[in-house]
Protein backbone atom coordinates (compact mmCIF):
# COMPACT_ATOMS: atom_id res chain seq x y z
CA UNK A 1 0.00 0.00 0.00
CA UNK A 2 1.11 3.49 -0.85
CA UNK A 3 1.19 5.66 2.35
CA UNK A 4 1.25 9.69 1.70
CA UNK A 5 2.74 11.62 4.38
CA UNK A 6 2.14 15.60 4.46
CA UNK A 7 5.10 16.95 7.10
CA UNK A 8 5.02 20.09 8.30
CA UNK A 9 8.17 20.92 10.01
CA UNK A 10 11.49 18.83 10.64
CA UNK A 11 10.64 17.90 14.31
CA UNK A 12 7.65 16.35 13.39
CA UNK A 13 7.54 13.43 11.83
CA UNK A 14 5.31 9.90 11.36
CA UNK A 15 7.35 8.56 14.27
CA UNK A 16 5.59 5.56 15.75
CA UNK A 17 3.09 5.61 13.12
CA UNK A 18 5.46 5.63 9.97
CA UNK A 19 7.37 2.58 11.83
CA UNK A 20 3.84 0.84 12.29
CA UNK A 21 2.97 1.29 8.89
CA UNK A 22 6.71 0.70 7.29
CA UNK A 23 6.94 -2.28 9.14
CA UNK A 24 3.63 -3.79 7.60
CA UNK A 25 4.93 -3.02 4.35
CA UNK A 26 3.62 0.02 3.16
CA UNK A 27 5.70 2.31 0.73
CA UNK A 28 6.01 6.19 2.28
CA UNK A 29 6.28 8.68 0.16
CA UNK A 30 6.83 11.35 3.02
CA UNK A 31 6.72 15.21 1.51
CA UNK A 32 8.78 17.70 3.40
CA UNK A 33 6.41 20.47 2.84
CA UNK A 34 8.34 22.78 4.82
CA UNK A 35 11.55 22.29 2.80
CA UNK A 36 9.78 23.27 -0.73
CA UNK A 37 8.65 19.61 -1.78
CA UNK A 38 5.63 19.36 -3.90
CA UNK A 39 2.76 17.31 -3.49
CA UNK A 40 2.21 14.92 -6.03
CA UNK A 41 0.58 15.81 -8.93
CA UNK A 42 -1.94 12.54 -8.59
CA UNK A 43 -3.34 11.89 -5.28
CA UNK A 44 -6.18 9.20 -6.46
CA UNK A 45 -2.90 6.41 -6.01
CA UNK A 46 -2.56 6.15 -2.31
CA UNK A 47 -4.03 4.23 0.35
CA UNK A 48 -3.56 6.52 3.41
CA UNK A 49 -3.18 10.61 3.46
CA UNK A 50 -1.49 11.28 6.75
CA UNK A 51 -1.63 14.84 7.58
CA UNK A 52 1.02 15.69 10.43
CA UNK A 53 1.40 18.07 13.29
CA UNK A 54 3.39 21.66 13.06
CA UNK A 55 4.07 24.90 14.69
CA UNK A 56 1.83 27.07 12.19
CA UNK A 57 -1.54 27.44 12.17
CA UNK A 58 -3.87 26.67 9.33
CA UNK A 59 -4.62 30.40 8.75
CA UNK A 60 -0.40 30.93 7.80
CA UNK A 61 -1.23 30.76 4.43
CA UNK A 62 0.71 34.00 3.10
CA UNK A 63 3.80 32.58 4.91
CA UNK A 64 3.21 28.99 3.69
CA UNK A 65 1.42 29.41 0.53
CA UNK A 66 1.34 25.00 0.55
CA UNK A 67 -0.98 24.88 3.48
CA UNK A 68 -3.55 26.04 0.99
CA UNK A 69 -2.41 23.31 -1.63
CA UNK A 70 -2.89 20.75 0.97
CA UNK A 71 -6.40 21.89 2.42
CA UNK A 72 -7.39 21.43 -1.02
CA UNK A 73 -5.47 18.34 -1.75
CA UNK A 74 -7.23 16.85 2.33
CA UNK A 75 -10.71 18.14 1.44
CA UNK A 76 -10.36 16.19 -2.49
CA UNK A 77 -9.83 12.88 -0.48
CA UNK A 78 -12.15 13.08 2.35
CA UNK A 79 -15.25 13.94 -0.46
CA UNK A 80 -14.21 11.34 -2.37
CA UNK A 81 -14.46 9.00 1.02
CA UNK A 82 -10.72 8.10 1.02
CA UNK A 83 -8.40 7.29 4.45
CA UNK A 84 -7.16 10.09 5.51
CA UNK A 85 -5.69 10.74 9.36
CA UNK A 86 -4.94 14.24 10.89
CA UNK A 87 -2.76 14.36 13.70
CA UNK A 88 -2.48 17.95 15.46
CA UNK A 89 -2.28 21.02 12.38
CA UNK A 90 -3.17 17.82 10.32
CA UNK A 91 -6.39 17.67 12.34
CA UNK A 92 -7.27 21.26 12.12
CA UNK A 93 -6.20 21.38 8.07
CA UNK A 94 -9.24 18.73 7.45
CA UNK A 95 -11.56 20.61 9.94
CA UNK A 96 -10.76 23.49 7.63
CA UNK A 97 -10.74 21.52 4.53
CA UNK A 98 -14.61 20.53 5.51
CA UNK A 99 -15.05 24.42 6.33
CA UNK A 100 -15.04 24.55 10.05
CA UNK A 101 -13.56 27.22 11.62
CA UNK A 102 -10.14 26.74 13.37
CA UNK A 103 -9.74 28.73 16.33
CA UNK A 104 -7.92 29.46 19.71
CA UNK A 105 -8.60 26.57 22.25
CA UNK A 106 -10.44 28.05 25.12
CA UNK A 107 -7.05 26.71 27.15
CA UNK A 108 -4.10 25.66 25.60
CA UNK A 109 -2.99 22.25 26.36
CA UNK A 110 1.15 21.48 26.75
CA UNK A 111 1.65 17.82 27.90
CA UNK A 112 0.32 15.10 29.26
CA UNK A 113 -3.57 15.23 29.81
CA UNK A 114 -6.61 13.12 29.65
CA UNK A 115 -9.14 13.03 27.08
CA UNK A 116 -12.98 12.08 27.04
CA UNK A 117 -14.39 9.86 24.28
CA UNK A 118 -17.97 10.00 23.70
CA UNK A 119 -19.87 7.43 22.94
CA UNK A 120 -19.58 7.94 19.36
CA UNK A 121 -15.55 7.81 20.20
CA UNK A 122 -15.81 4.34 22.11
CA UNK A 123 -17.84 2.76 19.25
CA UNK A 124 -15.57 4.17 17.12
CA UNK A 125 -13.29 1.70 14.72
CA UNK A 126 -10.22 3.61 14.86
CA UNK A 127 -10.30 4.50 19.11
CA UNK A 128 -11.99 0.84 19.31
CA UNK A 129 -10.38 -0.29 22.68
CA UNK A 130 -8.99 2.41 23.95
CA UNK A 131 -9.63 3.74 27.61
CA UNK A 132 -12.54 5.76 28.27
CA UNK A 133 -10.17 8.73 29.59
CA UNK A 134 -6.73 7.72 28.01
CA UNK A 135 -3.75 10.11 28.72
CA UNK A 136 -1.86 11.21 25.64
CA UNK A 137 0.19 14.04 24.86
CA UNK A 138 -0.66 17.70 24.13
CA UNK A 139 1.22 20.86 22.30
CA UNK A 140 -1.64 23.19 20.73
CA UNK A 141 -3.00 26.61 21.38
CA UNK A 142 -5.57 26.63 18.17
CA UNK A 143 -8.90 24.10 18.23
CA UNK A 144 -11.05 23.34 15.58
CA UNK A 145 -14.78 22.89 15.30
CA UNK A 146 -16.85 19.93 14.27
CA UNK A 147 -17.35 20.15 10.40
CA UNK A 148 -21.40 19.69 9.00
CA UNK A 149 -21.42 15.82 8.95
CA UNK A 150 -18.95 14.76 11.45
CA UNK A 151 -18.64 13.15 14.56
CA UNK A 152 -17.06 14.05 17.60
CA UNK A 153 -15.39 11.83 18.87
CA UNK A 154 -13.28 12.94 21.90
CA UNK A 155 -13.39 15.96 24.34
CA UNK A 156 -11.30 17.26 27.37
CA UNK A 157 -11.58 19.57 30.17
CA UNK A 158 -9.68 22.42 28.34
CA UNK A 159 -10.44 21.98 25.01
CA UNK A 160 -13.83 20.75 23.95
CA UNK A 161 -12.96 19.12 20.56
CA UNK A 162 -10.40 16.49 20.61
CA UNK A 163 -11.28 14.04 18.11
CA UNK A 164 -13.74 13.85 14.83
CA UNK A 165 -14.36 11.50 12.05
CA UNK A 166 -15.78 12.17 8.60
CA UNK A 167 -16.79 9.43 6.27
CA UNK A 168 -13.15 7.84 6.20
CA UNK A 169 -11.46 10.02 7.30
CA UNK A 170 -10.02 10.90 11.33
CA UNK A 171 -8.93 13.85 13.13
CA UNK A 172 -7.13 13.95 16.04
CA UNK A 173 -5.81 16.76 18.26
CA UNK A 174 -3.66 15.07 20.12
CA UNK A 175 -0.22 13.09 19.69
CA UNK A 176 0.26 9.45 20.26
CA UNK A 177 2.85 8.77 17.33
CA UNK A 178 5.75 10.80 19.20
CA UNK A 179 8.95 9.11 21.03
CA UNK A 180 11.06 11.12 23.53
CA UNK A 181 13.72 11.48 20.72
CA UNK A 182 11.12 13.42 18.94
CA UNK A 183 9.69 15.51 21.92
CA UNK A 184 12.93 16.16 23.13
CA UNK A 185 13.20 18.16 19.90
CA UNK A 186 10.49 20.61 21.20
CA UNK A 187 12.03 21.56 23.90
CA UNK A 188 14.76 24.45 24.07
CA UNK A 189 16.79 22.27 26.57
CA UNK A 190 16.22 18.49 27.12
CA UNK A 191 15.17 19.11 30.69
CA UNK A 192 12.05 20.65 30.32
CA UNK A 193 10.53 17.68 29.14
CA UNK A 194 10.36 16.40 32.35
CA UNK A 195 9.26 20.03 33.58
CA UNK A 196 6.52 20.16 30.54
CA UNK A 197 6.02 15.97 30.70
CA UNK A 198 7.30 14.66 33.33
CA UNK A 199 7.22 10.66 34.19
CA UNK A 200 8.22 9.82 30.16
CA UNK A 201 9.07 6.50 31.25
CA UNK A 202 5.65 5.12 32.27
CA UNK A 203 3.62 7.94 30.80
CA UNK A 204 5.20 7.71 27.50
CA UNK A 205 4.81 3.70 27.54
CA UNK A 206 1.13 3.94 28.19
CA UNK A 207 0.89 6.30 25.71
CA UNK A 208 2.39 3.91 23.06
CA UNK A 209 0.00 0.96 24.12
CA UNK A 210 -2.51 3.39 22.77
CA UNK A 211 -0.68 4.30 19.90
CA UNK A 212 -0.69 0.55 18.87
CA UNK A 213 -4.09 -0.33 19.62
CA UNK A 214 -4.99 2.85 17.30
CA UNK A 215 -2.78 1.63 14.56
CA UNK A 216 -4.16 -1.79 14.57
CA UNK A 217 -7.04 -0.61 14.38
CA UNK A 218 -6.56 1.92 11.29
CA UNK A 219 -4.67 -1.38 9.69
CA UNK A 220 -7.42 -3.52 10.12
CA UNK A 221 -9.48 -1.06 8.67
CA UNK A 222 -7.67 -0.40 5.80
CA UNK A 223 -6.40 -4.21 5.03
CA UNK A 224 -10.36 -4.62 5.47
CA UNK A 225 -9.70 -7.32 8.35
Amino acid sequence: MNVLILQHHPAEPAGTLGAFLADKGCALDVRHLYAGQALPADDAGYGLIVSMGGPMNVYDEAEHPWLAAETALLRRALLAGRPVLGVCLGSQLMAKALGAPVTRSPRPEVGWFQIELTPAGLADPLLAGLDERPWVLQWHNDMFHIPAGAELLAASERCPHQAFRFGRGHALQFHVEVDAAIVDQWYENPAQRQEIAPGWADQGKIMNQHAQRIYGNLWAALSGR
